[in-house]
């Protein structure tokens, strides 16, 4: 099939080699065209059978994974590497994406996480290369200028914790990438006590924005890749610091500015705000095309959401940018969504069923639930939530910036 995902194996234990071909062998897409025990092997086959994705061992004898990765960028530049090893380590994960990885996986892995990688790195290749085919401009890079309109940025929001805020805003960005094709960026707004790295099961040790704001306070950078995270659902991940004391280092300033980043280069910055206000949460808020607002079928989510309705009205934030999410809908706990809607006065937007089973153990193996369990009915109503958030805009007017910058500052001094 000329669809097909063409794709070299290369490692240097006989038997992982068999495994990966033997389990590739089972998907449609996929054509496993040659396998390599060695670097200096795969670059020869790499050079005569262009490969679409060459899966690369880090660890081999004669030529390790990194040195043999830079030599194919030039022996075969349409191929893309997606990076093996057992260790985790973010200095072998920044070497492997300085050498021209797209992807970074640490062994063991699931045949799932294998396959979205392959298929993510594919499809990204392909886009690159129809661009250049065309003649049209790539991606501007994190430092370009301008006012164009860039990607859309979605807050995931709730003034109470509990309601599976960063479960939502987590499996939101999976469904866009994986369901509507388009690249996308998790930013952990929580910068005290992020969560967004233990759902995906991410390094802890890996960049966050406590390493890019430096770096941006001391002039332009060319690209933030390596500062964020590809994750093998096919989504791109800015951590919170890996400490609650260098939250403190972050102004909203300098939120701003990476928001601003982040929405030059991805189609969907989603971002996990945390559960309360301060000034950093009120720069993304601001800074937000949509806002997704979570709730649950609880008196305290309820009283908090009229409350923080009553503060977005003040903050001059247009209706339709609030969006209200009922999570765990059918949960019988005495309060109808109707209860809801006639507290709160307005219609809630969209819902999500509760499924405790699938979304816990999911978050025990740090797998996403819309890749663990797609068919499952709490999956299909992100996927829905996932539809009708992609091109919407619900941004303030141009002119309602100045406005907002002064009910901000009348907001911190009801205090």
């Amino acid at each position: 099939m000329a669809d097909q995902i063409r794709v070299l194996v290369v490692d240097d234990i006989p038997e992982t080699r068999d495994h990966l071909t033997k389990l590739l062998g089972f998907e449609s897409d996929i054509d496993v065209i040659g396998s390599a025990a060695s670097g200096r092997e795969a670059i020869q086959m790499a050079g005569k059978l262009h490969p679409d994705v060459v899966l690369m061992d880090i660890n081999m004898p004669d030529m390790d994974g990194i040195t043999a990765t830079e030599q194919l960028s030039t022996t075969a530049p349409g191929s893309a590497v997606v990076m093996m090893s057992v260790q985790g380590e973010a200095d072998y994960l920044r070497r492997s994406m300085l050498a021209g990885a797209r992807e970074f996986l640490v062994k063991p892995f699931s045949s799932d996480e294998l396959t979205a990688s392959i298929r993510q790195v594919s499809l990204r290749e392909r886009e690159k290369q129809s661009r250049i085919r065309a003649g049209a401009p790539v991606t501007p890079s994190a430092s370009a200028t301008g006012d164009g309109d860039g990607g859309q940025i979605v807050a995931v929001f709730s003034p109470k914790g509990g309601v599976g805020r960063t479960t939502v805003a987590v499996n939101l960005a999976v469904a866009v990438a994986k369901e509507l094709g388009k690249r996308v960026v998790v930013m952990d707004g929580s910068f005290q006590f992020g969560d967004v790295g233990v759902l995906l099961n991410l390094n802890p040790k890996s960049n966050s924005i406590a390493d890019l704001i430096p770096v941006l306070e001391a002039g332009e950078i060319d690209s933030i890749d390596t500062f964020v995270v590809d994750h093998s659902s096919g989504i791109r991940v800015l951590l919170a610091p890996p400490s609650p004391e260098m939250a403190e280092m972050i102004t909203p300033a300098a939120v701003k500015q990476v928001l601003e980043i982040l929405r030059r280069s991805h189609d969907l910055v989603v971002v996990d705000c945390t559960a309360f206000f301060n000034d950093t949460t009120l720069a993304i808020l601001d800074a937000a095309d949509v806002i997704l607002t979570m709730l649950s079928l609880e008196i305290t989510s309820i009283k908090n959401i009229r409350l923080f309705l009553e503060v977005a009205e003040q903050l001059g934030y247009e209706s339709g940018k609030v969006r209200l999410v009922l999570n765990r809908a059918d949960s019988t706990l005495g309060i109808r969504v109707a209860d809801v809607e006639h507290s709160i006065g307005r219609k809630v937007d969209e819902t999500i069923v509760s499924d405790g089973r699938s979304v816990v153990y999911a978050l025990n193996r740090g797998i996403p639930f819309f890749v663990s369990n797609r068919e499952a009915q709490v999956s299909q109503d992100i996927l829905r939530l996932a539809r009708s958030v992609v091109g919407e805009r619900a941004g303030a007017a141009a002119g309602a910036d100045s406005r907002k910058s002064a009910q901000k500052k009348s907001l911190f001094a009801w205090r």
